[in-house]
């Protein structure tokens, strides 16, 4: 049975996904923040695959992969995000991250990128490009959430009028 550490600060998403993770034959310890995790599992104990979120509350879970990746170097190491980017993924994978997927990823796509078998780097076809319009809707939405759901204070973090910001938050553009 393998072994695995979910450190994931969002209560909801951390409890149904060790779930599902469990109903796939997984033993998982569960952890809200990476520290509490170094204290879960002590270094040597055997954890075999780490899925770590890549924002903790405040925090970057790129600042954890270190002390983790020292705690169990064999370990597959995860990312897990809301709001990927080329640029962050390549950053974690220098650091030592073995896969780097979005949390519209699956229990089995978390558990193959666990396996080291993720489709998700092994992609026949390129992704199409999305639209600008999809791109500044995903940077309007991270800015809202960090913001806390504030309308108010997010359209004056993007410098943009409130109203404006209702109009963009209204339309969902297409995919690409």
């Amino acid at each position: 049975m393998m072994k695995v550490l979910l450190i994931e600060d969002d209560e909801a998403f951390r409890s149904t996904l060790a779930f599902a993770l469990k109903r796939r034959g997984l033993a998982v310890i569960e952890s809200p923040d990476a520290v509490g995790a170094l204290a879960l599992a002590p270094a040597g104990e055997a954890i075999e695959g780490i899925v770590l979120d890549m924002r903790l509350g405040g925090e970057s879970g790129a600042d954890s992969i270190k002390a983790l990746r020292e705690h169990w170097p064999s370990a597959r190491l995860v990312i897990l995000t809301g709001y990927g980017s080329i640029p962050e993924a390549l950053h974690t994978m220098r650091l030592g991250a073995d896969d780097y997927l979005l949390k519209s990823a699956g229990a089995d796509q978390i558990l193959e990128a666990l396996r080291g078998n993720s489709q998700g780097t092994t992609r026949s076809a390129p992704a199409p490009v999305p639209s600008l319009a999809r791109l500044e809707w995903e940077h309007i939405q991270r800015v809202l959430h960090e913001c806390g759901g504030n309308v108010s204070r997010t359209a004056e973090v993007l410098g943009i009028d409130r109203r404006t910001l209702q109009r963009k938050l209204a339309k969902l553009p297409p995919e690409s």
